[in-house]
């Protein structure tokens, strides 16, 4: 038997103006006097309220955000990272999924982006496409985790497909050295079943105009909860976070859409429904939403899926240094990069760069300290990525640099990054 607590009920009359109890002698007296304050005062719907007639009526902003979720819904997947592991009873190799993001189908041909760490270290990847939630398997074509990227194909229907290959991992690499990404896979030719759900969304080619204060939406599966959108605005650009490589990547959107784990991958779109990049990180201390999320911009998702799918990889020129932390730098009271190792045959111990070294008492000998590139300072390793991502393989650089006591310039001619 439940039973209820005799506090005595209450119904505040703002009718009157007061905030005593109605008069009521029972329950039934009690619902007639409450119920013909509500109406006197035209609470209930459909009475005097003026916004009771607009019940169901949409805003021109509404329809904006209700139309681009509508046409943007069926180009969002939802991607698995599947990893191999022993059944304790059986020992047999089972898949169970390490990890759910969102991704967004680039072309007919199946392409789908996402972001590298979204894949990462995963036996097999399994998409999810459309509103019927059909499930495929997805090869890897190409990865940059310097800028977080992974390009992803639909190859068929998960049920008995064979095992895809474990996804290359990388590692925090040495500035200018060897970054492992995927090899170049053959072409793959998309069954017509699985071509006729691909609907690519359109992706704005730079984001050089974008303002704050613009409205952005942004559509992925949060927390394994398909197809929801968040809007908000852009509250900054220009912004810079770090890879899993430890390189900078730089321009980034940032967005107080709330985005969440599982938001990784999924396009952040603009008022016209382009993408305008691709949500990757937030800020925030528990993990959750907090205001502060970050997105890739177009620019570089279009640059390194554009490499990917033409040569299965990303070329960048590099250096070929190693260098210290900056922190050790500034122990010294300089501002630059201390060279810690030049790589044999690499463009700079080409160029005559020197790392550092012991003598023959075993004390150190520090290395040149890059203080500028082409005129631009360097203070920092961000400053030189900078100058970095926009060069070209082949350019060659005026690097000025301190050894020593005294200051040289020494050109050094950018090479390809190797595989």
């Amino acid at each position: 038997m439940v039973s209820l607590a005799r506090t005595p009920l209450r119904f505040t009359c703002h009718a009157h103006g007061g905030d005593g109890p109605c008069n009521a002698s029972g329950p039934t007296d009690f619902l007639r006097v409450g119920l013909a304050a509500c109406i006197a005062s035209g609470l209930l719907l459909g009475a005097s309220d003026p916004s009771a007639a607009s019940v169901g009526k949409l805003t021109p902003e509404e329809r904006t955000t209700i139309d681009i979720f509508k046409r943007s819904t069926p180009s969002v997947v939802s991607v698995t990272n599947l990893a191999v592991q022993r059944d304790a009873f059986t020992l047999n190799a089972i898949e169970v999924p390490q990890g759910v993001g969102s991704g967004f189908i680039w072309d007919k041909e199946g392409h789908i982006v996402t972001n590298y760490h979204v894949i990462n270290q995963s036996a097999n990847v399994r998409v999810t496409l459309g509103q019927d939630k059909a499930e495929y398997m997805a090869k890897v074509v190409g990865v940059d985790p310097d800028k977080d990227i992974a390009v992803l194909q639909v190859v068929g229907l998960s049920d008995g497909l064979a095992t895809l290959g474990p996804v290359p991992t990388s590692g925090p690499a040495p500035a200018g050295g060897p970054i492992t990404v995927a090899p170049p896979l053959p072409a793959t030719t998309v069954p017509p079943a699985i071509a006729n759900q691909l609907q690519p969304l359109c992706v704005e080619p730079s984001v050089d105009g974008l303002q704050v204060g613009q409205r952005v939406y942004a559509i992925g599966n949060p927390f394994g909860l398909d197809f929801t959108l968040t809007t908000g605005v852009v509250s900054g650009t220009e912004r810079e976070i770090q890879s899993l490589t430890g390189r900078p990547i730089q321009g980034v959107i940032q967005t107080d859409a709330a985005i969440n784990p599982g938001n990784s991958g999924g396009p952040l779109l603009d008022s016209s429904g382009c993408v305008i990049g691709i949500n990757t990180a937030i800020f925030s201390p528990s993990g959750s939403s907090s205001g502060i999320g970050f997105a890739i911009p177009s620019d570089t998702i279009k640059s390194s899926v554009g490499s990917i799918l033409q040569y299965g990889r990303v070329v960048r020129p590099i250096l070929g240094i190693s260098f210290a932390p900056e922190q050790a730098v500034e122990t010294l009271g300089v501002k630059g990069i201390m060279v810690l190792s030049a790589r044999d045959g690499g463009p700079a111990a080409k160029a005559g760069v020197q790392g550092t070294t012991r003598d023959e008492y075993g004390r150190l000998v520090l290395g040149d300290i890059i203080r500028a590139v082409n005129g631009s300072p360097i203070k920092n390793s961000s400053d030189l990525y900078k100058i970095l991502d926009k060069a070209k393989v082949g350019e060659t650089l005026d690097v000025e640099i301190l050894r020593g006591s005294s200051t040289q310039h020494l050109a050094v001619t950018l090479e390809a990054n190797d595989l």
